[in-house]
């Protein structure tokens, strides 16, 4: 079972095996239908395509929710189910950036108490590198029955995060750039600047050549800047709970467990104006 990442090599050896459901997560803030038509040219053979805004958010509530705020269980249950997922299942996912996108699913699917679901590391781009197979054959799903097992301690609310940002016994990380976190800079969301109390671990840092650091960096990195806390004193977010899940599974590739995720995120946490907000 990959529970992390896999590896290319290690993926083409799967592609056969009717329990491995691949899923291309291919995805551009700039240019929505982009991925898309990308996974319609070529694909890893056999892979389901998932939108971000489609398939992986919910509905928008202007003034209440972030940019990409979560689906409700329902709604995942009978995607997951659809795209052929119950307990048997390893899930591997991929995208074009780094995992940026990907991760996303990863975290969702542990959300919901799945543990075989890995990233693809180096996404398309390595596979495309290794001159392994690609299609342009559209997915044959296969609908199983896909169970969700709620974990609710892996996520926090706007409130909790609040009360916890100034408490020495937890760590609020932004994983967004450093020129957005210190509020330099703001090219997506209408206000700019950090949560106040949090620290900044950009998640790009976290790779190296489009691959993941190895796990024993990766460790260095997070225990160097988080002194030594448990999994669930630790809290991430970003623009908009989406590359936040890319530290979370970094965090816990290196063997460290499951950290928490703030879903809302920085474009959630700006619509009350009654919330504090830093910068530099």
């Amino acid at each position: 079972m990959y529970t992390t990442l896999i590896s290319a090599k290690a993926l083409q050896e799967h592609l056969s095996d009717k329990n491995c459901l691949i899923v291309d997560c291919r995805f551009d803030l700039n240019d929505t239908s982009a991925g898309r038509r990308a996974y319609e040219e070529a694909h890893i053979p056999g892979a389901v395509y998932v939108h971000l805004d489609d398939d992986l958010s919910g509905t928008i509530i202007p003034g209440v929710t972030g940019r990409h705020p979560l689906p409700s269980i329902e709604k995942l249950t009978e995607l997951f189910s659809l795209w052929g997922i119950d307990d048997n299942v390893q899930v591997i996912a991929y995208d074009d950036k780094g995992g940026g996108i990907a991760s996303r699913l990863w975290w969702m699917l542990r959300w919901l108490g799945h543990q075989a679901v890995a990233v693809l590391d180096g996404g398309w781009p390595a596979w495309v590198a290794a001159s392994y197979p690609v299609s342009n054959l559209p997915a044959s799903l296969r609908p199983r029955m896909f169970t969700a097992r709620p974990q609710a301690d892996l996520q926090v609310d706007a409130d909790i995060v609040d009360k916890i940002r100034t408490d020495p016994n937890f760590t609020v990380v932004d994983s967004r750039a450093a020129e957005r976190y210190r509020g330099e800079v703001e090219p997506i969301d209408p206000v700019a600047g950090h949560i106040p109390g949090a620290i900044n671990l950009p998640f790009p840092e976290n790779l190296k050549s489009g691959t993941f650091l190895d796990a024993a960096q990766l460790k260095e990195r997070f225990e160097k800047a988080l002194a030594g806390k448990a999994p669930e004193q630790i809290v991430f977010y970003c623009g908009s709970g989406v590359t936040a899940c890319h530290n979370i599974l970094a965090y816990a590739h290196a063997g460290l467990g499951n950290a928490v995720l703030y879903p809302g995120s920085w474009s959630e946490w700006i619509t009350d104006e009654k919330r504090d907000i830093a910068r530099g």
